[in-house]
């Protein structure tokens, strides 16, 4: 995987991101599961910013989330 930012950074960033692009962070999560079935962590951030012209940071910190909620799912 990629190196992500740090909590905070990314904390930071999630919290700008329905501001930024004018859609909540659950819609990107969403958007990411309906999305194509990429399995590497830059393909997913590449897709991300192609197809809805996201800022590179922005989609990093969407699929690290994705990334860290699907992980937490698992453990449930």
């Amino acid at each position: 995987m990629s190196q992500v930012f740090s909590e905070e950074t990314h904390r930071n960033l999630l919290a700008r991101i329905p501001h930024c692009t004018g859609r909540e962070i659950s819609d990107w999560i969403r958007a990411v599961d309906e999305g194509p079935s990429l399995f590497r962590f830059e393909e997913k951030v590449s897709w991300l910013r192609m197809e809805h012209n996201l800022a590179y940071g922005h989609a990093k910190a969407i699929i690290h989330e994705y990334d860290l909620r699907r992980a937490a799912r698992k453990l449930l």
